[in-house]
């Protein structure tokens, strides 16, 4: 018997674009559908590395994080330990962000830098392509602001890990109702 998927929605602050050369920051998630489950994580950084406009935009410092952040190891356990609780034996844990690829390389990469491997699997659904495909648009229809006007969220974007995972699984849980009701 095929296990029921749980959409995890997952946000991400980095000190950069790309893994292993520049920090995961901060990790947020929120589970689609179930408001009160939620993770967060403010992660050591890896070094020194950091794009500026990157820092400004989250509001993270690097000397803070470097002082009270989480071990990277530490925090990807327990990351993955929260999602095995969440999922139980009933449920498959599903990644899914709003651009999944930024979120979902840095997640990858350091679920198997530090835990051997991620809970996720080697996959993502990206909520900006479930859209493109449901309501037949193109890519440039996927901005944010378009996705928005169709599905209104109540939480704002803040770029804080948590509240941007929560954001994005308001989004997504509008999505896939909208999806069961057209079906009906």
């Amino acid at each position: 018997m095929a296990l029921e998927e749980l959409f995890f929605s997952v946000d991400v602050e980095a000190s950069g674009p790309i893994p292993a050369e520049y920090s995961l920051l901060s990790i947020g998630c929120a589970v689609v559908g179930r408001p009160e489950a939620t993770f967060y994580a403010e992660l050591k950084p890896l070094n020194d590395n950091a794009v500026p406009e990157a820092l400004k935009v989250s509001g993270l410092s690097m000397e803070t994080l470097r002082a009270k952040g989480e071990e990277p190891e530490a925090a990807m356990k327990r990351f993955a330990a929260w999602i095995r609780e969440t999922c139980g034996a009933t449920h498959r844990p599903v990644f899914a962000a709003f651009n999944a690829t930024f979120d979902w390389m840095f997640v990858h990469w350091y679920f198997a830098r530090f835990t051997g491997g991620s809970p996720f699997g080697i996959s993502g659904l990206d909520m900006k392509a479930y859209y493109m495909g449901m309501m037949g648009v193109g890519w440039s229809g996927t901005r944010k602001e378009h996705v928005t006007k169709k599905f209104p969220t109540k939480t704002k974007h803040t770029h804080n890990a948590l509240d941007d995972a929560k954001e994005q699984a308001e989004l997504f849980a509008q999505m896939l109702e909208y999806q069961k009701l057209r079906k009906m």
